[in-house]
């Protein structure tokens, strides 16, 4: 549903004078007609614009710290949840699952890092060659094909253009495809309050321009939870700077006089790491034999060609406790993940908190890690909705993040999208539906 705000006029006293004389309508205002300058022009309050906000790491529990007065009264007029990410618990995958309601096992962007065999190089964060992503179509792409305009502050894939091709002198711009009508490419040196000043710039547009949907982009909790762990100060102080940075987007919209539908998420949560949790395959396993596309908190290998029979049996199966190896195919079903062809050959993955690697690290392992078990607690993400079309029902029950973009579609008036992995159930009584 797109809502839009709808302004009453009042004629109380008030007649079309088809027959007055000029006498009449010069009445002074003491007379009880108004003077043609003391007459307020009637006023259309603009449509809502939804932004969608990603704090990347963000745990749900971080709410708990006594730092996050913006994030809390956001979620106190309106609603909250843990919601669980899709599997592998990483950024770019749950990042374009929000936005297109597809796991990553369907959207194609299955990993931080990827490998095809029609492709010449890996896929890696800056990738932004459409091959990789037109598998799934996001959300800022559903609305400019219907007419909505959109611009983001930062959010991987959307400086993709969508649906489009290389050129025939690749690396040179691709040909064809949509991205959103404003888009910046991230960089982690743009500040916060950049990241805000340039989101209330759009805002301030005129209503021709002014985008409908708006993403916005927050890494800082992430960068602690890696270095210092989920449970450390420092990574407190990141959670505030970033509720600062919210409260600063706030009291800037509210001054525009602008209605906004916030949908704050995160892309998953964040697990302790530590030097005493670490699992070796080449202890067990001839890493010859085999490339790996990423270790960490979980191995994806294949089989170099001849060597797969030696490969599985090497590492098929649990390995102690903490770590269990599948062929793709035999991945548990819950994960929803190993259909896809980008996925490897093997993989291996450990409990929450433990490290596999090929070789003995040359780096300490400590901090924080997040790709494990979307079903962990430590793995658990933010979620909180607020605005005018949300009813202020408090908390709810914990759901998978591909509900998110169905939620966005009501809130900007699309479709119900096809055949997607999520709908908007967990929040129907929130919207009044």
């Amino acid at each position: 549903m797109r809502w839009i705000a709808r302004t009453v006029f009042l004629a109380a006293g008030l007649t079309l004078a088809g027959c007055s004389t000029t006498s009449d309508l010069m009445l002074p205002p003491d007379r009880g007609v108004p003077a043609a300058s003391d007459v307020s022009q009637p006023t259309i309050a603009p449509a809502p614009v939804t932004i969608l906000v990603s704090i990347d790491g963000f745990r749900p529990d971080y709410l708990d710290r006594g730092v996050t007065p913006n994030l809390n009264a956001l979620a106190a007029g309106g609603i909250s949840a843990a919601m669980r990410p899709s599997y592998p618990s990483k950024t770019f995958p749950n990042h374009w699952t929000l936005v297109t309601g597809l796991r990553p096992d369907r959207t194609g962007i299955v990993a931080n890092k990827m490998v095809d065999a029609s492709q010449p190089a890996p896929f890696t964060m800056q990738s932004d060659d459409p091959y990789w992503w037109n598998a799934a179509e996001p959300i800022w792409v559903t609305a400019e094909k219907a007419g909505i305009h959109t611009a983001t502050m930062f959010w991987p894939g959307s400086n993709v253009a969508w649906g489009g091709s290389r050129s025939k002198d690749w690396p040179n711009p691709m040909v064809g495809g949509i991205r959103p009508q404003d888009w910046m490419q991230f960089n982690q040196a743009v500040s916060d309050k950049q990241r805000v000043d340039g989101v209330v710039d759009w805002l301030r547009r005129p209503a021709a321009t002014r985008p409908g949907f708006v993403t916005l982009y927050f890494d800082e909790v992430d960068t602690a939870g890696h270095e210092y762990g989920p449970a450390d100060p420092r990574t407190t102080d990141a959670v505030a700077t970033v509720d600062k940075a919210i409260g600063r987007l706030r009291e800037q919209i509210a001054g525009l006089g602008q209605p906004v539908n916030f949908v704050i998420v995160a892309d998953h949560g964040m697990a302790a790491i530590s030097a005493d949790r670490v699992i070796v395959l080449d202890t067990f396993s001839n890493t010859d034999d085999y490339d790996v596309v990423e270790d960490g908190v979980y191995a994806s290998v294949n089989p170099k060609p001849g060597k797969e029979a030696a490969v599985e049996k090497a590492l098929l199966g649990a390995h102690g406790a903490h770590l269990t190896c599948y062929r793709k195919a035999e991945v548990p079903e819950r994960f929803h993940y190993g259909h896809n062809a980008r996925v490897p050959a093997i993989l291996c993955m450990p409990d929450t908190g433990w490290t596999v690697v090929a070789h003995p690290p040359k780096f300490k392992i400590e901090g924080g890690a997040h790709g494990y078990d979307n079903f962990s607690p430590d793995m658990l993400a933010l979620f909180i909705a607020s605005g005018p079309a949300i009813k202020p029902l408090g908390k709810l029950a914990t759901f998978d993040n591909v509900d998110i973009a169905p939620l966005l579609r009501d809130l900007l008036g699309l479709p119900a999208g096809r055949d997607l992995d999520g709908d908007d159930a967990p929040f129907r009584a929130a919207l009044g539906r």
